[in-house]
C-alpha cells in the first residue's frame, strides 16, 4: 500500500492582513480538505508546523472542531518540516496509526506600515534570540542575523570553489522567470544579471536578489493512501520517497560547513527509497531561503559535481526550458515564504498539471527539498503523479 497527497489549500499570502496565523491555518486545512473532497471530520490527523510568529500550535483542532483525532502533534525542524510532516503523515498512514492527515503551516510576521526586513528582526517577537557560550562571541563579533551566517557560508564555497556572486545571480533570474508565470507570485517583474548585481548588499557577498521574501499565509496538505486517494476528488500526488538529514555543523576548524549539507544524506534516503536516481528526476522543487542554498543542494543531491553548482546554474539548467527545470512557481525567491511548503505545494500543483503557463514539459518525478536553521536540518520528498511501480 502506498501513500498520496489528496488535497492542497492554500490561502491568500503576501501582505495578508487582519488574520491571526491560528486563522490562517485553519483556512488552509478547510481549503486542503475540500480540494480532496472531504469533510473536517474525514481527517483523523492533524500535524502543525511551527512558525516564527505565534504559530498554531495543537489549539488549532479545537478551532477546527476535529475531534477523537488519533495523531495530533506540533512538529519543527524549521523550514525541513513540511517534508518531515508529510514523511510522518505517510508512516502513520502505512502503520495503521491513522487514516487521513493533514500537514499545515501559517505564518504572519508582516505588519502593517512596517518592512519586510524588519519582520525577523532581534526587537521582533520573532527574532528573540539569546546568545551564550560560543554562540555570544559570534554575536559580539557581528553574525547575529540569518543572513549573515548564510553570507558565511556562502563566502566559504566561493573561496574553495571560485562560486561568483553573477552564479547566484543567474539562480534568481532563473527563479523570477517562473515566476512570471504564478499568478500568486510576489515578483513577478523580470530582472537580469545586471540588476542583481546592482541590488543592495544585505550581508556581502548576498544581495537584496539573493534573498527571499517574507511573507503571510497558510498552505495546508492532506496525505491519505494511494487505495483511498483513486476516489477522491483531485489527482493524487503519489509519495515515493523520503529522508532527513541533521549534519549537526560546528562553525570551527575542520567542519564542512557551507560546503555540505544535509541534502547529501536526506537526498540519498529519499532517492534509495523511490528507487530512482538524480538522472531520473525531471523537476526539482528546493529550499530557496537564499540563492546560494539551491545552489549548495543541487550539488549535495547528485545533479552535478560538488563545486560545479555555479556553472551548472550559469548554463540556463534550472530556468524555463532548462534541463532540470527548478523552482517552477518562483519559489521562495520570488513566489512566496511559507517555509518548505512552498516548495511541496507547487510539487502537487506541478504533479497535477495546474501550472499553466509554467507548467512543467515532464514531470513524472519530482524532488522536493526543505531547509532549516542554518543548513542544521534538511528533508527530501520523491512524489509523482503516478503509483509506484505502476
Amino acid at each position: 500500500m502506498g501513500t498520496s497527497i489528496v488535497g492542497l489549500g492554500m490561502t491568500e499570502l503576501g501582505r495578508v492582513y487582519g488574520r491571526s496565523p491560528r486563522r490562517l491555518a485553519a483556512d488552509a486545512v478547510r481549503l486542503a480538505a475540500a480540494d480532496a473532497g472531504l469533510a473536517l471530520g474525514d481527517l483523523d490527523g492533524l500535524l502543525v508546523s511551527h512558525g516564527m510568529s505565534g504559530s498554531p500550535g495543537i489549539e488549532l483542532a479545537d478551532t477546527l472542531g476535529l475531534r477523537d483525532l488519533r495523531l495530533l502533534a506540533l512538529v519543527n525542524s524549521y523550514g525541513a518540516t513540511a517534508g518531515a510532516m508529510v514523511s510522518y503523515a505517510a508512516m502513520a498512514v502505512l502503520n495503521g496509526s491513522a487514516t487521513t492527515v493533514a500537514c499545515v503551516f501559517a505564518d504572519a510576521p508582516l505588519k502593517p506600515k512596517q518592512s519586510a526586513g524588519s519582520a525577523y528582526n532581534r526587537d521582533s517577537p520573532a527574532g528573540k534570540a539569546e546568545w551564550y557560550g560560543f554562540g555570544g562571541m559570534t554575536a559580539a563579533l557581528g553574525l547575529r542575523s540569518v543572513n549573515s551566517h548564510y553570507a558565511l557560508a556562502a563566502q566559504r564555497h566561493m573561496a574553495r570553489y571560485g562560486t561568483t556572486s553573477e552564479q547566484l545571480g543567474a539562480i534568481a533570474v532563473a527563479t523570477r522567470r517562473w515566476a512570471a508565470g504564478n499568478p500568486l507570485a510576489q515578483l513577478r517583474e523580470p530582472i537580469t544579471i545586471e540588476d542583481h548585481q546592482r541590488s543592495r548588499w544585505v550581508s556581502e557577498p548576498l544581495h537584496l536578489l539573493d534573498c527571499c521574501l517574507v511573507s503571510n499565509g497558510a498552505v495546508a496538505v492532506i496525505v491519505t493512501s494511494a487505495d483511498r486517494a483513486r476516489d477522491l476528488a483531485r489527482p493524487p500526488v503519489h509519495l515515493w520517497g523520503w529522508g532527513q538529514g541533521h549534519p549537526g555543523h560546528r562553525k570551527e576548524r575542520g567542519s564542512d560547513f557551507g560546503l555540505a549539507t544535509g541534502a547529501a544524506a536526506s537526498g540519498a534516503a529519499a532517492m534509495k527509497m523511490a528507487g530512482v536516481t538524480a538522472a531520473d528526476v525531471d523537476v526539482c522543487e528546493l529550499y530557496d531561503c537564499y540563492t546560494y542554498t539551491v545552489l549548495v543542494t543541487l550539488e549535495d543531491y547528485g545533479f552535478c559535481a560538488k563545486g560545479e553548482g555555479g556553472a551548472f546554474a550559469a548554463s540556463g539548467a534550472l530556468g524555463p526550458g532548462g534541463s532540470l527545470p527548478t523552482n517552477t512557481g518562483g519559489g521562495q525567491l520570488s513566489a512566496y515564504y511559507m517555509w518548505g511548503m512552498t516548495p511541496l505545494s507547487e510539487a502537487v500543483i506541478q504533479a497535477r498539471g495546474d501550472g499553466g503557463r509554467r507548467q512543467a514539459p515532464s514531470t513524472d518525478v519530482i524532488l522536493v527539498s526543505g531547509n532549516g536553521g542554518i543548513l542544521d536540518h534538511h528533508s527530501t520528498l520523491v512524489v509523482s503523479p503516478h503509483e509506484k511501480g505502476a
